[in-house]
């Protein structure tokens, strides 16, 4: 070999250890994250029924009664014109879907005497299950 020649690189050996030493850190690292995700996703739920439901307080103090089912939840951004005392918006823009796309489901009045319902259908996007596919209510985040 002659001097200053030498171009200094990994071979082929090298690169193939180095990749699957990450492949070996993913494998432990991924299923951890993964977890974490789909609980994650259930506090966003949570947290966004809550905020949902205060906003349905405050139109029930203005109005004298929560939305009924068919004016739904737009009437917390939109004033429909027909309502008296009417003072919103009560949300500052659209209600957005749950962490899984799928609306929130909204009726009035609710199960077991409740004044209304309000709840995910969780990952799913069917009534039931369990862990991530768990219905997650109003009246069990309280």
């Amino acid at each position: 070999m002659r001097k200053g020649s030498y171009k200094g690189g990994f071979t082929l050996i090298e690169l193939l250890i180095v990749m699957v030493i990450i492949g070996l850190l993913a494998s432990l690292v991924a299923p951890k994250l993964f977890s974490k995700l789909g609980s994650s996703k259930v506090k966003t739920a949570k947290a966004q029924i809550q905020m949902i439901a205060t906003a349905l307080d405050a139109f029930r103090l203005d109005v004298g009664r929560y939305p009924t089912t068919e004016e739904g939840l737009k009437v917390l951004w939109k004033n429909p014109g027909n309502i008296k005392n009417w003072d919103g918006p009560y949300l500052p823009k659209a209600v957005p879907n749950d962490p899984w796309g799928n609306p929130y489901i909204y009726k009035a009045p609710g199960p077991d005497g409740k004044p209304y319902e309000l709840k995910s259908l969780g990952a799913d996007g069917k009534p039931g299950g369990t862990g991530e596919n768990k219905d997650i209510s109003i009246w069990d985040t309280k």
